[in-house]
């Protein structure tokens, strides 16, 4: 399975959100707008080993995944002494497309995933030694989890748990090492905490208007959500994982069971909250990815737990068994699907096929700049950013020419190149007639069109531009439109601009016009 990843991480083209993690690894930022540094880190990693490859981006999510594997093994192993339920917990997250596939796609959820199974086995280690440096170790590998996603705060629940509902709560509410353990992880996180402060705290603004936005109760996103989660760890998995906890839940909290308590509340308490966040919101296809290892422990733990009880264990081998084999047999089919199969059999909808097709339009992009003698690219999304970069490699500056607030401390793209030179603007369609064009005082001569396609179906259509006569600035005042994040632009009303506070140093904007360019966002 792991030589399955590899293929898969060699074949498939970068997703974009992979290649937007990729310039983020170009870069000495101490973090980032969207997410703290970790996957920057985690990339820079097989990057240094495989170069600026396809292998070389993903190569950390593959050895994150072995990693997250040997450390379930060994907590089912400490607390079940049952090599059954070992090999189940290695083979869980294999059955998972979740993780038997997809951790060799790089994301902040795989960076942190390794890291948080360590806090993990850190507590049971804590838990069966008594040994209360084993929190200063979580505390470590807590710090480490949320410089890769700020996610893994939603442990901080099953991790009070631990320590409070439990008979051994006095000792360790008079001991030091608890309170250690949160100092050593903040001290970790605080490259996130200090470049915050530098920024006027823009990462927590940016996930907090993500987390607050309220669009009205769907059944559609309830609907995503669900299927999500079928799909992804498993149409049988799914329910005896979540079996599994419920009886590990209703053990651990009964007989105040420290290890049960945790691996229990570490899962539903998430699960649930994203379950009434899918209420209004669609919930992203990653964002209950670092749980489910947990739950596969617990699931472990239960197989063996469940004989020792009194309960039938040909009844649960058959569902744990079932559960592996067509795990296992569907992540394959869809990697075959992938690699081998020539067909589209989901159209626009294909979660890989819509992010494909983009070296057809760095192909035209290439040609157009041959044409005219441009010498840079500029997009209005983070993402045909990101594919320009990737597959340009450093040739040609690229510049995302709003939404500036994402680049901050990144080094200087070439602005020498830039300056007094004709420029490519690339833009998905409608994005080229959008109002954000009233700000720029750019020359604009269409050039043509070019379609990105994927197994012969149409994802999207890209207009070129050729920009004469304006420069690009990569610092905008944070008040103006050009600097502020879409997110953030569907909460605040961009103030009117003056002449003087331009920060495009061109004609005199109208407020109407800025107005006019949010409410298209």
């Amino acid at each position: 399975m792991t030589v399955l990843r590899i293929i898969y991480a060699s074949a498939i083209e970068l997703r974009t959100d992979e290649a937007y993690y990729w310039t983020w690894s170009k870069e000495g930022a101490l973090s980032f707008l969207d997410h703290p540094p970790g996957i920057a880190w985690l990339i820079r990693f097989g990057t240094a080993i495989f170069g600026d490859t396809v292998l070389g981006v993903r190569f950390g999510g593959i050895v994150a995944m072995l990693v997250t594997q040997l450390l379930l093994a060994d907590i089912v192993r400490r607390l079940t002494h049952d090599v059954r339920a070992i090999m189940v917990a290695v083979l869980m997250p294999e059955a998972a497309l979740y993780y038997g596939l997809l951790m060799a796609k790089v994301a902040p959820d795989v960076a942190m995933i390794p890291f948080a199974m360590a806090m993990m086995w850190s507590l049971v280690r804590l838990a069966q030694g008594g040994d209360g440096r084993w929190w200063l170790a979580a505390g470590l590998f807590a710090g480490l989890s949320l410089l890769s996603k700020f996610t893994a705060i939603m442990f901080a629940p099953a991790v009070a748990a631990f320590l409070l509902v439990p008979d051994w709560r006095t000792r360790w509410l008079r001991s030091p090492h608890p309170y250690l353990a949160v100092l050593i992880a903040v001290a970790v996180f605080s490259p996130v905490l200090i470049w915050n402060a530098q920024h006027d705290w823009a990462s927590f603004r940016f996930q907090g208007v993500r987390a607050t936005a309220n669009y009205g109760i769907s059944l559609r996103t309830i609907g995503d959500y669900i299927g999500l989660q079928f799909g992804l760890v498993g149409f049988v998995m799914l329910p005896v994982v979540l079996s599994a906890l419920v009886m590990t839940a209703w053990r651990g909290y009964r007989a105040r069971e420290p290890v049960a308590i945790l691996l229990s509340t570490a899962v539903l308490v998430p699960f649930v909250y994203f379950f009434f966040k899918s209420l209004t919101l669609r919930v992203g296809d990653t964002w209950p990815m670092f749980m489910w290892p947990v739950g596969f422990a617990a699931a472990a733990v239960n197989l063996a737990v469940l004989p020792k009880e009194g309960w039938s264990a040909r009844s649960s081998i058959f569902w744990v068994n079932a559960a592996l084999v067509s795990g296992i047999a569907f992540v394959v089919i869809v990697f075959l699907y992938y690699v081998a199969a020539p067909w589209n059999l989901l159209g626009k909808m294909d979660p890989i096929g819509a992010e494909a097709g983009y070296d057809q339009v760095a192909a035209r992009a290439q040609a157009a700049l041959d044409e005219t003698g441009a010498t840079w690219i500029a997009t209005t999304d983070y993402r045909t950013y990101a594919m320009m970069r990737w597959l340009f490699r450093g040739k040609v500056p690229v510049v995302e020419i709003n939404e500036r607030g994402r680049f901050q401390d990144f080094r200087d793209p070439g602005i020498d190149r830039i300056r007094g030179h004709a420029g490519l603007y690339v833009g998905r369609q409608p994005d080229d007639h959008s109002p954000l064009w009233e700000l720029i005082p750019a020359m604009r001569e269409q050039l043509g069109q070019v379609e990105r396609r994927w197994r012969g179906v149409l994802i999207d259509t890209y207009t070129l531009d050729k920009l004469t006569g304006w420069t690009p600035e990569l610092s905008p005042p944070k008040d103006s439109p050009l600097f502020q994040w879409r997110v953030l632009a569907l909460r605040v009303t961009p103030p009117p601009l003056s002449a003087a506070a331009d920060p495009l140093r061109g004609p005199t904007v109208s407020a109407a016009a800025a107005r006019r360019m949010a409410a298209a966002w």
